[in-house]
C-alpha cells in the first residue's frame, strides 16, 4: 500500500511539473519538465531522508557521545527485531521526535533537545519506541517522501513566481492554489490510522503503554506553544513528528492525543501491549510530573 501511494505521489509531482513546463514553455517546457521531474523523483527517493535531517540540522549520535541514549534505541531496536537505525539529535526547544528512511535497513530516528530534557527514561522509550514502531511498519518511506514532495511544490510557487514579469497570471494562481495543493498531497497520502498503529507497536516493543501515554500528554500542549522552524517553513513536513505541533490545520494528519491516550490506557488495562506487565506501579506514573530526564543532551 506504501509502495502505491509513493507511486502515486511521484506520478502526480511529474505532472504538475509538466504542466507547469508547457504553461510557461509550451510543448518544449513539457519536455524539459518532464525530464527534470523524473531526476527529482528519482533523487528524492534514494535521498529523501537525508534531505529531513538536512532540513532539521540533525546531529548524527553514538555510543560515545551520547551512549545512555544510543543504547536506549539499540536495545528497542533488539526487542522490535529490527536494524539497528541511525540515531540523531536535533538541537530544538520544541519536544517532539520522528523517524525516516526508506526502509528498516535505511533508517533514522531523530528526538530534539526539547524533548530529552522534558521526559523521563521511560517516557523517552515510549516516544523512541513509537518511532521505531513507524519503522517496523514501513511508514517512514511514504512518510519522508510526502515531506519532501510537498517541500518541492511549494518551490514551483517560487518558480512560477520567478517569471511574474511575463506570465504574471500563471504566477498569481500558482501562489494561490499551491499551499491548498500541497495540503491536499500531505492528506490523500497520510492516514491518521498510522499513528495509532505506531502508539500499538510502541506498546508492544516497550512494554510500557501508560509511559507513551505520559509522554504524549506532556509534549502536546508545550508542542503547539513552542515554534518549530521546520514546520514553518514547510507545513508538511509535521506529519514527520510525533505530536504534530503549532501546524496550520489544513496539513494535520494527527489524531487527537486524547484519543491516542486513551487507546494506550486501554490497551495497559486490558495487558494488550505484548509485553507490559500490568504492574501497579506504572499504572501510578500515569500523567506524574518527573524531574529532568537523566537523557538530558546538554548535561
Amino acid at each position: 500500500m506504501n509502495f502505491m501511494k509513493t507511486t502515486m505521489l511521484l506520478a502526480a509531482l511529474t505532472a504538475l511539473f509538466m504542466a507547469l513546463g508547457y504553461s510557461l514553455g509550451g510543448s518544449g517546457g513539457a519536455i524539459i519538465a518532464l525530464i527534470v521531474a523524473a531526476g527529482m523523483n528519482l533523487f528524492t527517493y534514494w535521498n529523501a531522508d537525508k534531505i529531513v535531517l538536512k532540513m532539521h540540522n540533525a546531529v548524527e549520535v553514538d555510543a560515545s557521545s551520547h551512549p545512555e541514549f544510543y543504547q536506549m534505541v539499540r536495545n528497542l531496536a533488539q526487542r522490535a527485531e529490527l536494524p539497528m537505525p541511525k540515531v540523531y539529535i536535533v538541537d530544538q526547544a520544541q519536544p517532539n521526535a520522528f523517524a525516516t528512511g526508506r526502509d528498516p535497513e535505511h533508517s533514522a530516528v531523530a528526538a530534539t533537545t526539547g524533548l530529552l530534557q522534558m521526559l523521563s527514561h521511560d517516557e523517552i522509550e515510549g516516544v523512541m519506541a513509537h518511532e521505531l514502531g513507524h519503522v517496523k511498519n514501513r511508514d517512514t518511506l511514504i512518510m519522508t517522501m510526502v515531506a519532501t514532495i510537498a517541500g518541492a511544490v511549494s518551490m514551483l510557487a517560487n518558480f512560477g513566481m520567478f517569471f511574474r514579469d511575463r506570465n504574471a497570471g500563471i504566477a498569481g494562481l500558482m501562489a494561490v492554489l499551491i499551499a491548498p495543493f500541497a495540503a491536499m498531497i500531505v492528506q490523500m497520502a497520510i492516514s491518521r490510522t498510522r499513528e495509532f498503529g505506531a502508539d500499538a507497536a510502541a506498546a508492544r516493543i516497550s512494554g510500557k503503554p501508560l509511559s507513551l501515554a505520559s509522554a504524549l500528554g506532556k509534549i502536546s500542549g508545550v508542542a503547539a506553544r513552542t515554534p518549530n522552524p521546520v514546520a514553518e517553513r514547510n507545513p508538511a513536513a509535521s506529519q514527520l513528528y510525533i505530536v504534530p505541533g503549532g501546524v496550520r490545520q489544513m496539513f494535520s494528519t494527527h489524531p487527537a492525543t486524547e484519543d491516542r491516550i486513551a487507546a494506550l490506557e486501554a490497551m495497559a488495562q486490558g495487558g494488550g501491549s505484548g509485553g507490559w506487565s500490568g504492574r501497579p506501579d506504572e499504572i501510578g506514573d500515569m500523567g506524574r510530573l518527573r524531574k529532568p530526564s537523566a537523557l538530558d543532551p546538554t548535561r
